[in-house]
């Protein structure tokens, strides 16, 4: 029987789109699967006008372990962008970004591709019981995903290549400290935190709330 590749689950909440990682048996390890369905699932908040913020979360009882890497080592060697990945979102903010406000709400484990992804967006959301950890050079590896940038920019020099290069765990309330999250919530709560500040903004003017990410991320 082949291996389950997870899936990337999502539901329309009237103008808010709920994106989940699915493969909690694997801690929502991510396949090259899912990373296809992420990109999907982005393009369809960007292009749709009913939709005007999303929110991202974990099924089961962690957001993500991040990479399953045996399943990316073909990717990897390859190198590069694939033909027409240009066309769609990029969940990482590197090619195409999403002109809608993302909202990430982690608990659990959150490594490496968790905490990027949650860079790549602008609110994030913690519970209590989040481990963080930006591991890559445990794996022989570095980060690639946008750490190396955005965490410094959120969280300032000092505290980015402190835990970028010692590569160790830390829980929410330092995440709080160094300002890459910006609440912390009991545990089993985020989604639904999460879920009201994103009916909270899509309550506003859509283009508004548009240009005013665009403006903000304009020089960053």
């Amino acid at each position: 029987m082949a291996e389950d590749e997870g899936t990337i689950s999502v539901e329309v909440r009237n103008h808010v789109l709920l994106i989940g990682f699915n493969r909690p048996e694997k801690y929502n390890g991510y396949t090259p699967k899912m990373a296809k369905e992420l990109t999907a699932a982005f393009t369809q908040l960007d292009e749709n006008d009913e939709l005007r913020c999303g929110v991202i979360f974990g099924h089961g009882d962690h957001f993500t372990a991040g990479l399953d890497l045996p399943k990316w080592t073909e990717r990897m060697e390859a190198g590069g962008r694939r033909d027409g990945e240009h066309n769609v979102i990029d969940p990482m903010g590197f090619g195409r970004a999403c002109r809608k406000p993302i909202i990430t709400a982690c608990h659990g484990i959150t490594f490496t591709l968790g905490i990027e992804l949650a860079l790549a967006g602008d609110i994030v959301i913690a519970a209590e019981d989040c481990r963080f950890s930006q591991l890559e050079p445990k794996r022989g590896i570095h980060a690639t995903g946008g750490a190396t940038i955005r965490f410094v920019d959120r969280g300032g020099w000092g505290n980015a290549m402190y835990h970028l290069l010692t590569a160790d765990e830390f829980d929410a309330a330092e995440a709080y400290r160094i300002g890459i999250v910006q609440e912390v919530v009991p545990a089993g709560t985020q989604l639904d935190r999460a879920i009201e500040i994103a009916e909270q903004i899509a309550e506003l003017a859509p283009l508004a709330v548009q240009e005013t990410k665009a403006s903000s991320r304009r020089y960053i």
